[in-house]
């Protein structure tokens, strides 16, 4: 039986809705839902609420979407609410001191690595990308640093060979509700030293755009094969092709020896497209082509035409 304070909920995307739900489930008195306002999204621009917000509304939660947080009246509103504590998970902007300072267990954010490797706004994107065996998720105090506060509680998580951002995403967003929950209860008890993270070993996961995710074919296979994983669903691994932006998803390294040039298509079959690195090849199960659906490359070959020798990235 968990016994939780009295808090102030702020988060915003998909990450953050089991935590959410984990509080619930928890009995913690949840005092105020903060998430960023409603959106337009999508081709059609069509505006939408956050996926903290349907939540919170689904369950009957006192919600409130400031613009901007660090306002006099958000400032207020959250002070006037004299919560025990502020829990933040993936809100989406910086909080300033005066409301860090607010509630006397502190303000408790959940971070999806080992802090203090990756700090910043992509941890799970970057720990693909450089080929990471492992990551985790971190309960902290926060403080005016960007994420650098002093560690509460870690739970690491192996990372799959063939591991995408977004099934990766999934499984930390639930192991980051558990460790939440654990925190919680033991920080209102008062049996948890916080720990202060070494700075000297911090690595840094700076946010995406989309064109972090261009593939340069001079790369070995496993390393391009990470930022497509990396990238999976979003912003998405991509090369050239026709002159076409092409995306690229589900990817497996190749040990085989090819004088074929970086980017060069060296087999074009029902089980993936072979493309040459710059050491092994690269076999691409799934291709999208500029505004079209995602293809099986089975499927993506009955209306396009691979030629052995097709030069990708150009």
């Amino acid at each position: 039986m968990y016994d939780l304070p009295s808090l102030i909920f702020m988060g915003t995307p998909g990450f953050a809705v089991p935590s959410l739900r984990a509080l619930l489930d928890a009995g913690a008195p949840i005092l105020l839902v903060v998430t960023q306002p409603d959106r337009p999204r999508g081709r059609g621009r069509r505006v939408v609420s956050s996926p903290v917000k349907k939540l919170a509304q689904e369950k009957g939660l006192p919600v409130y979407q400031p613009e901007k947080v660090r306002s006099p009246e958000a400032v207020e509103r959250i002070a006037a609410q004299e919560s025990a504590c502020i829990v933040v998970v993936a809100y989406g902007q910086l909080l300033p001191a005066e409301i860090l300072e607010m509630p006397p267990l502190g303000a408790v954010n959940v971070h999806a690595s080992l802090l203090p490797k990756y700090r910043g706004s992509a941890p799970i994107h970057w720990a693909l990308i450089r080929g990471e065996m492992e990551t985790g998720v971190t309960t902290m105090l926060m403080d005016a640093g960007m994420d650098t506060g002093d560690i509460l509680l870690q739970r690491k998580a192996v990372i799959q060979p063939e591991e995408t951002a977004g099934s990766l995403h999934d499984r930390l967003a639930e192991e980051g509700a558990r460790v939440l929950v654990e925190t919680l209860d033991l920080l209102k008890r008062g049996n948890l030293e916080p720990r202060a993270q070494d700075s000297s070993q911090a690595t840094y996961a700076p946010m995406l755009a989309k064109e972090d995710g261009k593939v340069d074919w001079h790369e070995d296979a496993k390393q391009i094969c990470c930022r497509i994983r990396g990238l999976d669903p979003w912003p998405g691994g991509f090369t050239y092709w026709q002159g076409k932006r092409l995306k690229l998803f589900g990817c497996r390294a190749l040990s085989i020896s090819t004088e074929a040039e970086p980017g060069t298509v060296i087999a074009a079959a029902d089980n993936g497209l072979q493309v040459a690195a710059g050491e092994g090849a690269v076999l691409i199960e799934t291709l999208q082509l500029e505004g079209r659906r995602p293809l099986a490359v089975t499927d993506f070959l009955r209306g396009h035409h691979f030629q052995v020798e097709d030069k990708l990235g150009e």
